[in-house]
């Protein structure tokens, strides 16, 4: 029985959902790192908030762990390289807290332009200071906007009710959707200089980090404000600081750190800072949103094959997977097959589909072709990581599509390059929409691959299918199928073998013997 571990706080039903679906939950909150460490490996799947840790250890010790799902968008406490080495796929929920986040920044960006709460502890104080609060409409301003995906589009279309101008950087938004959601697309300099308000929307990467620095303080207008309900390492908060203290910055709203929980920190000491604990997500429908989705998310994974918002693989839904599933078993065979004839080092892998087969999501395919190929060589491979394992190893998976049909409606061809040449094979679908073999280096042949099976590459001559024959026959072992092809007559062959029961390493070498025999492989399926 699917065993999945809840251990941080979700809506009660995320447990509801996973029960509903057959699978096993345990909740466990507030586990240790030892004691998450010492019973990971019962479960297959992982739900999570932003308490755990997903490190390497924990995932050394998660043996049968297939998914960790974060209720959320951030993915800071999840080794993803590191879960993605060991085949596990990380989802997030990026869609269930994003109007909550939005209409946080919204409302930050609304306190520190009326500087609400200072006003307000004034007022709690008995003072009635209505001259010191001096605040800025918002309406005609200029809002710049870092990072304009789901939340930041929310943002920006709730500016735009309100009347501002807005601008948006983002090198993933396409000219298109700034146009059809109605921002302005710029460059982050051209944003900085122009900006009366910046709100930050974008993931914490090596790239993002530290973007709001010093010398992004310097381009900025003098008493801009800035909002941040992303992440805490986009702004280098030292030189905020430094921005806050010459009058740059005229207020800055934060619902996120450096550090978290921030506790203590410098810039707490600034009246023109709002502050708030990370509650961006933190509404009950936002909360129940992410439980039920990261559920639903996990269950489908574990139960169907379908992926959704995974971080680390291709998303594939449940009908994807249903249409694609003759083609991954034929792409796993073809994938299977050159890798347990391929014995040099290999250079690139070029993956070609060609008629039907291009209509549907292929990239899952890919993935599956490059773990069939490489699980015969190496541990511990599956269609999450054979990608990121390829590259590790300096191989080039190359995928190409072509729509047109050739001599069947479907066709995968794969070709493996090593240092010392290259093999190919094409494989399709028949009307059974059962996998079938019809080429192998260029050799025309048809064959269905079973269990177990011997390849032969030969010189077409007489004698060898009865040589061929008589040593299987000898060595007990039944012929159930058996397809054979030729180059020209002559020339080079090559034989495809389905047998009851695996070939023993005697026979293999009775057959490398015959004088026609150029290679021989005992094959696996």
């Amino acid at each position: 029985m699917v065993k999945v571990l809840i251990s941080d706080k979700l809506s009660p039903l995320a447990k509801e959902i996973f029960e509903r679906r057959g699978i096993e939950v345990d909740q466990i909150v507030g586990l240790t790192k030892e004691e998450l460490e010492a019973i990971i490996h019962k479960y297959d799947g992982l739900a999570i908030r932003s308490a755990t840790k997903v490190t390497p250890k924990i995932l050394a010790a998660a043996k049968n762990l297939k998914v960790v799902g974060r209720a959320g968008i951030g993915v800071d406490n999840v080794d993803i390289p590191a879960a993605t080495s060991k085949g596990v796929v990380v989802m997030n929920t990026p869609f269930g807290n994003s109007i909550t986040t939005a209409e946080h920044a919204i409302a930050m960006m609304f306190a520190i332009a009326r500087q609400i709460p200072e006003a307000n502890a004034s007022t709690h104080a008995g003072k009635w200071e209505k001259s010191r609060f001096m605040g800025v409409e918002l309406t005609s301003k200029t809002l710049g906007i870092i990072g304009c995906g789901n939340i930041g589009a929310i943002v920006a279309n709730r500016a735009i009710g309100l009347k501002m101008k807005v601008i948006a950087y983002d090198p993933f938004l396409s000219e298109e959707r700034a146009e059809e959601i109605g921002v302005e697309k710029i460059e982050l300099d051209q944003l900085l200089a122009r900006a009366d308000f910046i709100s930050l929307h974008t993931p914490l990467t090596d790239n993002t980090r530290g973007i709001l620095g010093e010398k992004a303080f310097k381009k900025m207008k003098d008493g801009v404000r800035i909002v941040n309900c992303a992440r805490g390492g986009l702004i280098d908060e030292a030189a905020l600081k430094v921005a806050l203290d010459n009058g740059k910055v005229a207020g800055v709203a934060l619902d996120v750190f450096e550090v978290e929980p921030a506790k203590e920190n410098p810039l707490f000491a600034y009246e023109n800072l709002v502050a708030t604990p990370h509650l961006g997500a933190s509404t009950s429908e936002a909360q129940v949103n992410v439980a039920v989705q990261v559920a639903e998310q996990m269950a489908d994974y574990l139960l169907d094959g379908a992926v959704t918002n995974a971080l680390n693989m291709p998303s594939l839904t449940a009908e994807q997977s249903n249409r694609l599933s003759p083609y991954m078993s034929l792409v796993r065979q073809l994938g299977s097959f050159v890798g347990q004839l391929t014995q040099d080092v290999i250079k690139e892998i070029k993956i070609e589909y060609q008629g039907e087969v291009t209509k549907l999501n292929v990239r899952p395919l890919t993935s599956i072709v490059v773990e069939g190929l490489l699980s015969p060589l190496m541990n511990n491979v599956n269609m999450v990581n054979a990608l990121s394992t390829a590259k590790e190893r300096d191989i080039d998976v190359i995928e190409s599509k072509n729509e047109g049909a050739g001599d069947y409606l479907t066709l995968v061809r794969v070709t493996v390059i090593t240092q010392k040449g290259k093999l190919a094979i094409e494989g399709t679908l028949f009307a059974d929409r059962r996998p079938r073999i019809v080429s192998v280096d260029d050799i025309r042949l048809e064959g269905e691959l079973t269990e177990n099976m011997i390849f032969a590459t030969n010189n077409d001559q007489p004698g060898f299918i009865g040589s061929l024959g008589s040593i299987l026959g000898d060595g007990g072992l039944n012929i159930a199928t058996f397809s054979l092809g030729r180059h020209a007559e002559g020339g080079r062959a090559i034989a495809l073998v389905a047998i009851d029961h695996p070939a023993s390493k005697e026979v293999i070498l009775k057959i490398e013997t015959l004088d026609q025999v150029r290679r021989v492989k005992s094959l696996n399926f």
